[in-house]
């Protein structure tokens, strides 16, 4: 007879060796949709292609298209400059940002931020799926400078080249899939970029009549531009926070004591002691020939390929300066239509009896303060500077194509300082016109800053 010791243990035995084939058969059933699964996720991979982020990418596909849109502003007839440029900006960098933002894990859509952006439209990119953001961007940009400039075929012919030069290297579905994507981006901003009333900026307007109002200048006397500008929907609502906070400009007085007086004989003042460098920064920022407002596209191409930046920051820094410049714009227009301020040559040969002065170049068709180009560089000099830091050198060969000597910058403040002076050196805006433009454009950039969330939460 078996004592119960044994019995004990082989039962243990039994229970153990009953138990490893249950436990080894369950085993078997959960290993199998694991490697199922597996093999599902390198199937997927197989067929939607590798996923990369935006930033893998280099910036050439962004600056062959600041390239094209200058080139266009410079050559379109007719010529395409001012503060139109600023939508071409705000709206190709949202387009832009908008196309390869997906690529971008620690970003979002800025489509439910925007003022009455069409968020129900957004086109939304496939899960799991593979993209090629140089290609969306390229798609992007191409259609949305088609709509915004006269010249068809320059556009056709970079979008393909461009479109042939990536099919080497990325599988047809992925690029179809990448151009689909832009494409739809593209169409959904052009629309809203359609409905923002710029259409009728120019509309009839009747300046108002008075001692010290803006009326039209020599040699053009061309009337009013942008009468409306300032009724342009912004992209950012709240931009214009602060904007009460601009002070007017001095009493109109032809006493040759008062802040008036002294303010425009400084202009005259200035104009008969220009330095020669003083005369080549004045005409540098004329813009014409040249870029109009698209300067600053030009200003940020340059910083970009200096910072060897990749294609995700390129597209976050078009995205915010362009947004900024808009919206800076709007706040100038806004501003210049409150005061209807006349310009410095109608005093100058008016009242200080300067006849036959003029300018360095003729003298834009709409009120003096504040200085559009000052509000604008402001906007874009905050922007620059949130990014890549204040101290920063740069050298602005923008018009060496024209022979005009390089601008050099120490800081993003620096330039918009700079780009202030010129319109004094030039003779067509006041001091205080240029330094309160500057200080809205600050503010309006920091209200956008702070407004809008890039990144996740």
């Amino acid at each position: 007879m078996k004592s119960l010791p044994q019995m004990g243990a082989r039962r243990t035995l039994l229970i153990v060796g009953t138990s490893i084939l249950i436990f080894s058969g369950c085993q078997k059933q959960i290993d199998q949709p694991r490697n199922q699964e597996a093999n599902n996720e390198v199937a997927s991979k197989a067929q939607h292609g590798h996923l990369k982020q935006t930033k893998e990418y280099s910036s050439d596909v962004v600056f062959k298209w600041m390239d094209a849109q200058l080139e266009l502003m410079r050559t379109s007839s007719p010529f395409i400059g001012g503060l139109p440029v600023s939508r071409i900006f705000g709206y190709s960098g949202i387009a832009l940002y908008e196309s390869v933002v997906p690529g971008m894990p620690a970003y979002q859509s800025l489509a439910a931020q925007l003022n009455q952006f069409p968020i129900a439209d957004m086109p939304k990119e496939d899960p799991g799926f593979a993209y090629h953001w140089p290609s969306s961007a390229n798609a992007a940009l191409a259609d949305m400078t088609r709509n915004f400039f006269p010249n068809k075929t320059s556009v056709d012919a970079l979008e393909q080249s461009l479109k042939q030069e990536f099919a080497k290297t990325v599988d047809a579905d992925v690029l179809a899939r990448s151009i689909a994507f832009g494409k739809k981006i593209a169409q959904v901003v052009s629309a809203w970029a359609s409905a923002d009333n710029a259409n009728h900026a120019n509309d009839a307007y009747t300046p108002p009549t008075g001692a010290g109002m803006w009326v039209p200048t020599p040699p053009a006397f061309a009337v009013a531009f942008g009468p409306y500008w300032k009724s342009n929907r912004l992209m950012v609502a709240g931009s214009l926070k602060g904007i009460d906070a601009v002070p007017p400009p001095p009493v109109y007085s032809e006493d040759p004591s008062s802040d008036f007086y002294k303010m425009v004989k400084e202009v005259y003042d200035v104009s008969q002691s220009l330095t020669a460098e003083q005369r080549a920064i004045g005409l540098y920022y004329r813009d014409n020939p040249g870029y109009g407002g698209g300067h600053y596209i030009s200003i940020l191409k340059l910083v970009l390929q200096q910072e060897h930046t990749t294609l995700d920051v390129s597209a976050l820094a078009y995205a915010k300066a362009g947004i900024a410049a808009v919206d800076a714009g709007i706040g100038c227009w806004t501003v210049k239509y409150t005061y209807n301020n006349l310009r410095p040559i109608t005093y100058i040969r008016n009242v200080l009896g300067h006849t036959t002065w003029n300018p360095l170049f003729g003298t834009p068709a709409f009120p003096d303060y504040i200085s559009g180009h000052s509000t604008i560089a402001g906007a874009v000099a905050e922007v620059l500077t949130s990014m890549f830091g204040d101290n920063y050198h740069l050298t602005n060969n923008t018009y060496s194509y024209l022979n005009m000597p390089d601008q050099h910058y120490s800081s993003f403040y620096d330039m918009a300082d700079q780009i202030g002076k010129s319109r004094v050196y030039a003779g067509i805006h006041y001091t205080t016109s240029c330094v309160e433009g500057n200080k809205l454009g600050q503010t309006i950039a920091h209200n956008v800053l702070n407004t809008l969330k890039f990144e996740k939460e």
